[in-house]
């Protein structure tokens, strides 16, 4: 939590000399937790009043869950919102689950329905046999603000790895959550069904490099990172790109 105050100096009980004001600014937190064999990162953001929202749940086993909802238990949160960045399996083995857990309704972006439909037919492929398939309560549209607590997420639409790819950012910290757009030192694969490499690049330069060079990514894989390093260091986007 942040704190301003001005001080308060009174000269005499009818005339102000300074006058004092003291407002406090909620801070939203971010906690990662690393799940299933493709070690994809989960979030939690929350705000000082413990409103939570639940985003790209990867939680598949029930050590898994029961890792992600101690720490809920622990910290006295109330999830109230489940996003997902994008529908590939690794970021959605938990949406069901979740809905369940927390009676919260998924929310994407339209452009994931397919994508999200698709999992339940390859998931057995990857040893996945129980995977239960759920259905978007909402849509989220790009530009869309969502509230969590007293704190609010932007979305950015970052299509490229998949065709509805969103970026929740949190424009009063500079932080974001990346999903599979922007890694450290790499970028989304886009070799996958909807993938578009050229879209992708074109939409990290558009969308994420605008943001300030004190942005830092949360990616949906591996540690985070900041703009400002990868605009210059990224192999595939950055002033330096080889790829």
């Amino acid at each position: 939590m942040i704190k301003k105050s001005i001080s308060i100096v009174q000269i005499n009980s009818n005339i102000p000399y300074f006058v004092q004001i003291t407002r406090t600014f909620e801070m939203l937190h971010i906690k990662c937790f690393t799940f299933n064999p493709f070690q994809e990162n989960t979030y939690l953001v929350y705000d000082d009043s413990g409103i939570a929202a639940l985003i790209d749940p990867g939680c598949h086993t029930s050590g898994e869950r029961k890792e992600l909802e101690d720490f809920i238990l622990s910290e006295g949160l109330k999830v109230s919102q489940l996003l997902n960045t994008h529908c590939h399996i690794d970021h959605v083995l938990g949406n069901a689950w979740a809905i369940r857990q927390f009676h919260v309704d998924l929310q994407i972006h339209p452009n994931e329905v397919s994508v999200l439909k698709s999992v339940e037919v390859y998931a057995p492929t990857y040893g996945f046999f129980g995977y239960e398939s759920t259905e978007a309560g909402r849509f989220l549209e790009e530009g869309q603000e969502i509230q969590v607590g007293e704190e609010i997420l932007k979305t950015l639409y970052v299509p490229g790895h998949s065709p509805g790819h969103l970026v929740f950012y949190h424009e009063s910290s500079h932080r974001c959550i990346g999903g599979d757009t922007l890694f450290r030192g790499s970028i989304g694969r886009t070799d996958l069904p909807g993938g578009n490499h050229q879209l992708l690049l074109s939409k990290i330069k558009s969308q994420l490099f605008s943001l300030p060079d004190s942005t830092v990514v949360f990616p949906g894989h591996g540690p985070e990172t900041t703009i400002g390093f990868e605009k210059i260091h990224n192999p595939f986007v950055g002033e330096r790109a080889v790829y």
